[in-house]
């Protein structure tokens, strides 16, 4: 089954990958890995929630923007690859995640975007991760997401 069924059949819609605001590009290919530049939970380039998880985020709507964020990266992979089908492999995520003082649960949180792998890819899908919690996120959003792949 390729990847794009796989997404049909979860119901899950990749965007066109969203315009770069500074000076980078949405991903880059390197021998057989592909980097996907840090994504939020933008949708046309505007954020679908703000604040810090702790606060005014509950855990729940991270997860959600988390998931959300990593759609934005599978879909600067597919601008730049043509088709998921390239990918052989998560390899690692990285997930920032704007928290408030005393917050914790930055794996938690993470997990929306993990657990999104696992659903596309299966055992392909496991992956190295870091979940770390920080001050801001651009954009006011609540998380902050990269991933790297294996290509076929």
């Amino acid at each position: 089954m390729s990847v794009e069924q796989r997404l049909s059949e979860l119901g899950i819609t990749i965007p066109s990958a969203p315009k770069p605001v500074g000076a980078y590009v949405p991903a880059v290919v390197t021998g057989s890995l592909a980097f996907a530049s840090g994504q939020a939970n933008t949708v046309d380039g505007k954020p679908t929630i703000t604040g810090k998880l702790g606060r005014e985020i509950s855990l729940e709507q991270g997860y959600d923007a988390a998931r959300l964020a990593m759609i934005n990266c599978l879909a600067e992979l597919k601008a730049v690859l043509g088709t998921l089908d390239r990918v052989k492999r998560a390899v690692k995520v990285t997930g920032y995640v704007a928290s408030a003082e005393g917050f914790v649960d930055q794996p938690k949180v993470i997990n929306g975007a993990s657990e999104l792998l696992l659903e596309i890819w299966g055992e392909a899908g496991k992956h190295a991760r870091a979940a770390i919690g920080i001050a801001e996120v651009p954009g006011g959003c609540p998380v902050e997401v990269e991933l790297i792949v294996e290509l076929q």
